[in-house]
């Protein structure tokens, strides 16, 4: 692929991770209505369609405040930190035959360097801040972050070791007679609980728990800094929903319809599964979070390691 080519492809899928992001804000919304039985948006156009632009216009007027007491270089690089570390992973994403920005041969190692480092983003918010709530929520992100990435990391390498590469290109073409799910059933569960973690997602939401500590790191944030950290989660979403389609289902694999329709289908099913989870758990306490991974997903992902490891030894592969 041409350089040339290769700069279109990330403005045009950066454009498209921006409308997703936005449109996800309405569907979100509208699902959950849905679910819990009551409305959602349903005033501004069809179905409510138009409150994604209300909430934009709001935005942008909103005014642009940093506060006084904080330290205003890391308090305005800290949401473009978010925003990197999770558009940065989808130049790895093969959402079709022909249709990726670059397929390396390490393009899952990629994929966790870069989620890694959104940490950075939500830690640095919280500490620039200069506000104790916001420096609770940094505190509590960090910990939750970076302890869930160790089960992120160990339940895919199943996968690595059945497919026995890191390119993402070839663990799909891999699945042609058998997605992955089927193999590692318990891969896929930790990383998604992981995936939630990740994304600070209800149930897993208590970095920014409003009910404790206003809104956790971005408690001080307004106007487009705040919507670059809204926008930085859905778009967080989208990505663990695409990986997991690479990785379990199958990619871009499926009858009759055109494969890049498939990945599609595949993953707005996946970002819907986010939402029911939102609408139908409660929020864990912080204790309980900890306990989950250190003394659950721990020793069942690497229970699940060494029986995938013994299996692939056994049979030859």
């Amino acid at each position: 692929m041409s350089p040339a080519l290769s700069v279109v492809l990330c403005i045009v899928l950066l454009v498209i991770l921006m409308i997703v992001g936005g449109l996800l804000t309405w569907v979100e919304r509208r699902l959950l209505g849905l679910w819990q039985d009551r409305y959602g948006p349903n005033r501004a156009g069809p179905f409510g369609v138009f409150q994604i632009f209300a909430d934009i216009l709001k935005l942008l007027t909103k005014e642009d405040w940093i506060p006084e007491f904080a330290d205003k270089p890391v308090f305005v690089l800290a949401p473009a930190i978010m925003l990197v570390a999770v558009v940065a992973p989808f130049a790895v994403i093969v959402f079709a035959p022909g249709i990726l920005i670059t397929d390396l041969n390490i393009g899952l190692l990629f994929f966790l360097a870069m989620s890694s480092m959104t940490v950075y983003g939500v830690a640095l918010a919280g500490w620039a801040s200069n506000n104790k709530y916001a420096l609770i929520g940094g505190i509590r992100a960090v910990a939750q972050m970076i302890s869930y990435e160790v089960f992120m990391g160990l339940s895919l390498m199943g996968v690595v070791i059945i497919a026995g590469t890191f390119s993402l290109g070839e663990i799909v073409e891999r699945q042609q007679s058998v997605w992955y799910f089927a193999y590692q059933p318990v891969g896929l569960i930790i990383f998604l609980i992981a995936g939630l973690a990740e994304t600070r997602r209800l149930p897993f939401d208590l970095p920014e728990a409003d009910s404790e500590i206003v809104a956790g790191f971005h408690t001080e944030y307004s106007g487009m800094k705040f919507a670059v950290f809204f926008l930085s989660e859905y778009v967080g979403m989208t990505l663990i929903s695409a990986l997991i389609v690479v990785l379990f289902f199958g990619g871009w694999m499926g009858p009759f319809l055109p494969p890049i329709l498939w990945f599609v289908v595949k993953t707005a099913v996946l970002i819907a599964f986010f939402i029911l989870v939102r609408a139908a758990l409660p929020r864990y306490r912080y204790d309980q979070l900890m306990e989950l991974g250190w003394k659950g997903l721990l020793p069942l992902t690497l229970l699940n390691l060494l029986a995938t490891g013994a299996v692939v030894l056994a049979i030859g592969k």
